[in-house]
C-alpha cells in the first residue's frame, strides 16, 4: 500500500495541473505570431535576478535569449493541451493590444508542436511574439511543473512576480501588471 502512495500523489499533481501532454499537431500551418526582436534587445543593465539564460527559437524567425528580456514584460508559458492556457489566451492578446509600446508580451510554447501552436494562435487571433521551448527548459529552470505559468519581468530584467496554475482574466492581468510593473491597462 505504501508503494502506491507516491504514484497516487504524482497522478494527483498531474491532474491538478490541468494540462495533458499534447497530441501530434496538424501538418504545416502558417505562422500568426509577431517577431521577437523588440522583446529581448540584448545588452542593457545586468539584472539581479534575470530570467534563466536560455536561448529559444522565435516562431517568426531568429532567437530570443531570455536573460536579455527587459521589461516591463509578461512572459506566459503555455501549450495547446492545457485548458487554462487556452482560456487565458484571448485575455493575454487584449492585454498586448491595450499596452502596446508599454508592455512586452511574450508567449513560450512548451512541450507542444509548432504546427499545433501556430494553428491555435491563428484560431484564437493571437499575434504577440512566441518562442518555442519543446523541452520545457524554462519551467525546469524556474522550478515550476504546471502551466499556465506567467512571469512578470521589470525594466532591469529581474523577475518581479510569478503566477502559476490558474487562468488569468482581463482584470487579473491588469492588476498584476499595474501592481508589479507599474503599467496601467486602459479599459
Amino acid at each position: 500500500m505504501r508503494r502506491g502512495l507516491p504514484l497516487a500523489a504524482l497522478l494527483l499533481t498531474s491532474a491538478a495541473a490541468g494540462c495533458a501532454a499534447p497530441d501530434p499537431g496538424p501538418p504545416a500551418t502558417p505562422n500568426p505570431f509577431a517577431g521577437c526582436a523588440a522583446v529581448a534587445p540584448g545588452g542593457g543593465v545586468a539584472p539581479a535576478e534575470p530570467l534563466p539564460d536560455l536561448t529559444l527559437d522565435c516562431y517568426a524567425g531568429g532567437t530570443v535569449k531570455l536573460a536579455d528580456v527587459r521589461g516591463p514584460a509578461l512572459v506566459n508559458v503555455w501549450n495547446t493541451g492545457c485548458a487554462p492556457c487556452r482560456e487565458e489566451m484571448p485575455a493575454l492578446q487584449r492585454l498586448a493590444d491595450r499596452t502596446a509600446g508599454r508592455l512586452h508580451v511574450l508567449g513560450v510554447v512548451t512541450g507542444d508542436t509548432r504546427p499545433r501552436a501556430q494553428s491555435f494562435g491563428t484560431d484564437v487571433g493571437v499575434g504577440y511574439p512566441n518562442v518555442d521551448d519543446p523541452g520545457q527548459r524554462l519551467m525546469a529552470a524556474l522550478g515550476k511543473i504546471g502551466i499556465p505559468l506567467t512571469v512578470l519581468v521589470d525594466a532591469t530584467g529581474s523577475v518581479a512576480h510569478v503566477h502559476n496554475g490558474t487562468a488569468l482574466t482581463d482584470a487579473d492581468l491588469a492588476e498584476l501588471v499595474d501592481t508589479h510593473l507599474g503599467v496601467a491597462v486602459p479599459a
